[in-house]
C-alpha cells in the first residue's frame, strides 16, 4: 500500500493547529496529521500528515492560501519494510567501553566491553546519532578519569541506553524519566531486555517533575540529550537537582547553539568540564562549581 506525506510550515502555534483540525477533514482523509515546533528559534511550525491515497493538490493549495502557509511538499514514500532496512543499515556502536548493538548483531559483541542491547524497531537513540555517541563517550570519559557516579539521573530518556550505561558500570540504581508515555514503555523494555530491571527505575515526568525523583536529589550526574530549548529551561532546575562537583552531560545540541547552552549553564552555576563537537552535533560535559 502506498503512503504519500504533505508537509508545510508557518508562523505560530494556533494557526498551526487550525490547519492541522482542517487538514483532518481532507478528502481523501489522512490516516494522520502531526503539528510540531521547529526547534531554531524560528518561530515557524511544521505540520504534516500521511494519506494512504494521493492527496488533493488543490485542497492544500487552498488551505496554504487560507492559513498562509508555505506550499505543501507532498511525496510518497517507498514501500520499505523499515525494520529489516535498520537491521541492514545499523550495524552495532563502539563508544568507549560501550558497545551498542541490535539482536541481529549479537555474535558480534566484544567480550570485554559493556553491552548494550537496542531493538532496530526501536532506532531513536540508539547510538548512532551523534548526539547520543557523545553522550555516552563522554560517560566513558568521565568515569576513565575515577568519577562513580552514585546518583544518576537520565531526563528524556528516550531508550534510557544512557541510564542503562551508567548502571552498567556503577553500583546504585539510576532514575530514567520521560515525559513521552510512549518512550518511557520503551525504556522499560529495554531495560527487561538490558537484565537490568531494578537497576534503571523509569518514570513518567517532565524534565525532574516527580516524587520520586526530587526525593533522589541531589544526583552527582544527569544526562539530559534533549534539544536546545528544553535544555536552555531546564538549567535553573539542574541548578538545584545536581549537588556540588556534580556532573551534566547534555546534548541534542548543534555546534552553533552550544555556546547558548553554556551561558544558561553558567549562569545555573556550571562550568565546562569538556566540550566534543561529533558531525553537526556538540555534547558538553559540565561540572557544577
Amino acid at each position: 500500500m502506498p503512503t504519500f506525506t504533505a508537509l508545510t510550515t508557518l508562523e505560530g502555534k494556533d494557526p498551526a493547529n487550525r490547519l492541522g483540525e482542517a487538514m483532518e477533514n481532507m478528502d481523501p482523509a489522512p490516516t494522520g496529521v502531526g503539528v510540531f515546533e521547529i526547534e531554531d528559534d524560528s518561530g515557524l511550525w511544521e505540520v504534516g500528515a500521511y494519506f494512504t491515497e494521493e492527496p488533493d493538490e488543490a485542497e492544500l493549495a487552498i488551505l496554504q492560501v487560507a492559513f498562509g502557509a508555505k506550499p505543501f511538499a507532498v511525496s510518497e514514500l517507498p514501500d520499505v519494510d523499515w525494520v529489516a532496512k535498520v537491521k541492514r543499515e545499523l550495524s552495532p556502536v563502539q563508544a568507549g567501553r560501550f558497545f551498542v548493538y541490535g539482536s541481529h548483531d549479537e555474535d558480534q559483541v566484544p567480550d570485554d566491553c559493556e553491552p548494550l542491547l537496542i531493538e532496530a524497531a526501536m532506532a531513536f537513540g540508539t547510538g548512532h546519532h551523534g548526539t547520543t555517541l557523545g553522550c555516552l563517550k563522554a560517560l566513558d570519559r568521565v568515569a576513565g578519569e575515577g568519577f562513580v557516579g552514585q546518583n544518576v539521573a537520565d531526563i528524556g530518556c528516550g531508550t534510557a541506553v544512557l541510564g542503562m550505561a551508567a548502571a552498567r558500570i556503577w553500583p546504585n540504581p539510576v532514575m530514567a524519566s520521560d515525559i513521552d508515555e510512549v518512550a518511557v514503555d520503551v525504556a522499560v523494555a529495554n531495560v527487561k531486555a538490558n537484565d537490568l530491571v531494578d537497576r534503571v527505575i523509569c518514570v513518567e515526568a517532565p524534565g525532574f517533575d516527580h516524587d520520586d525523583l526530587k526525593a533522589k536529589a541531589p544526583f552527582d550526574l544527569v544526562f539530559a540529550n534533549i534539544l536546545k530549548a528544553p535544555l536552555v529551561m531546564l538549567a535553573p532546575d539542574m541548578g538545584q537537582y545536581i549537588g556540588q562537583n556534580g556532573h551534566a552531560i547534555l546534548s541534542g545540541i548543534l555546534n552553533e547553539q552550544a555556546d547558548e547552552v553554556v551561558e544558561a549553564y553558567s549562569a545555573a552555576g556550571f562550568a565546562v568540564h569538556t566540550r566534543e563537537e561529533i558531525g553537526e552535533w556538540t555534547t558538553l560535559t559540565l561540572t557544577r562549581s
